[in-house]
């Protein structure tokens, strides 16, 4: 059976902005990924009109699902841990369903020398996936928030601040833009995607902007791979489907199956594209690993989705290599309000577990936090 490649699914959970954006809100966010979906229904729910404005046309940022079938399956974000509250506590409050990511058996290692079975699975740890797929904590917030309050297809471009307010330029569908005022806005962007995609006057302070341009895109250098399959093959045969490979194009794989095993699917990691002349991790290659370690079966998926965040223009700053320094992450400058009222707000801005689901609602908590207790209302 040859391999079904399909295109990547998106979710509109609103209308794009077909009726005229407001000329002024109480506070616009720029970006309708996780952190900037936390921010606005915490606000909203404090009283604030609320606007979100998303370049792309779904909501969920770097939350990308693929429904194939009852469950769906992670293009994007994957697994929550132990400890990680605040994911737990909104999985919770949405009323969804997870599942333990599956470890049973044993794992492969992969070098020069072949591939090896290591007894016991080291390679995966206690999570949690979400069995309607990551993307359903984004859609369950988006719902919370009134209608027309999400205008997706509705890019940000011009930020212009001051002590009295921000003005934000904005772009919809059609091409027409608009001039949107606010006490506070809110970029739910990384921070490196925020200062080369947006024209901010005055401009940012000069170690602000050195910072954020520095600071690494979490899965920017990242290319997904899913499989999905008839049967969990490898289950039947006592491995976990879990693998480290020193050759690649995957350097990582894991079981990515739902809950009880159904779809069977497996899910991989190798580099993204950025610098290169074409795509890290074709397909091709891709399945002739999968053959080399699991078996033939591995080689023939019902289908293969591959993601390659690099190359995605509202995620990665295009053309700028994504460095190691996640000691930038959750930097002091970078939780700082510029005038009082512009705020950066993303995983990577997190004052704990930067990269992960729980650091962008850590994130998002903290701003709502000095949002709302800036303004007499709050």
């Amino acid at each position: 059976m040859k391999p079904i490649a399909a295109g990547r699914v998106v979710f509109d959970m609103s209308d794009p902005c077909s009726n005229p954006c407001p000329s002024s809100v109480d506070v616009l966010v720029v970006g309708a990924g996780i952190s900037g979906l936390r921010v606005a229904t915490e606000l909203a729910a404090r009283g604030r009109n609320v606007l979100v404005v998303e370049a792309r046309d779904r909501v969920g940022g770097r939350l990308l699902s693929v429904p194939m079938e009852d469950p769906t399956l992670d293009l994007g974000a994957t697994w929550f841990w132990p400890g990680e509250t605040r994911v737990r506590a909104l999985v919770d409050d949405l009323g969804l369903a997870v599942h333990r990511q599956h470890r049973t058996g044993d794992a492969l290692y992969d070098d020069p020398r072949g591939v090896q079975r290591l007894a016991g699975n080291p390679i995966d740890v206690e999570s949690l996936r979400f069995s309607t797929g990551a993307a359903s904590l984004a859609r369950g917030l988006a719902d919370r928030l009134p209608a027309g309050t999400v205008r997706l297809s509705t890019a940000a471009g011009r930020v212009e601040t001051s002590p009295q307010a921000v003005a934000v330029f904005v772009s919809g569908p059609d091409g027409s833009s608009t001039r949107i005022e606010a006490a506070h806005v809110v970029l739910a962007l990384p921070p490196s995607l925020a200062v080369h995609h947006l024209d901010v006057s005055p401009e940012l302070p000069v170690e602000v902007r050195r910072l954020a341009a520095a600071t690494p895109v979490w899965m920017g250098a990242t290319v997904k791979a899913v499989m999905r399959y008839g049967t969990a093959f490898w289950r039947d045969r006592g491995l976990a489907g879990a693998a480290i490979s020193h050759i690649g194009p995957l350097r990582e794989i894991h079981d990515m199956s739902g809950p009880g095993g159904d779809p069977p699917a497996l899910f991989g990691f190798a580099q993204g594209g950025v610098g290169s002349a074409t795509p890290a991790g074709t397909s091709e290659a891709v399945l002739a690993q999968l053959a080399r370690l699991f078996g033939p079966e591995a080689g023939e998926p019902v289908l293969l989705e591959l993601m390659d965040w690099s190359r995605e223009r509202w995620t990665t700053p295009s053309g700028v290599p994504q460095t190691g320094r996640h000691d930038l992450y959750g930097h002091p400058l970078l939780r700082e309000p510029i005038e009082g009222r512009l705020h950066l707000v993303s995983t990577e801005t997190a004052p704990a577990f930067a990269g992960h689901i729980e650091g962008a609602l850590a994130a998002a908590d903290e701003v709502v936090a000095r949002i709302a207790g800036s303004d007499p209302e709050g």
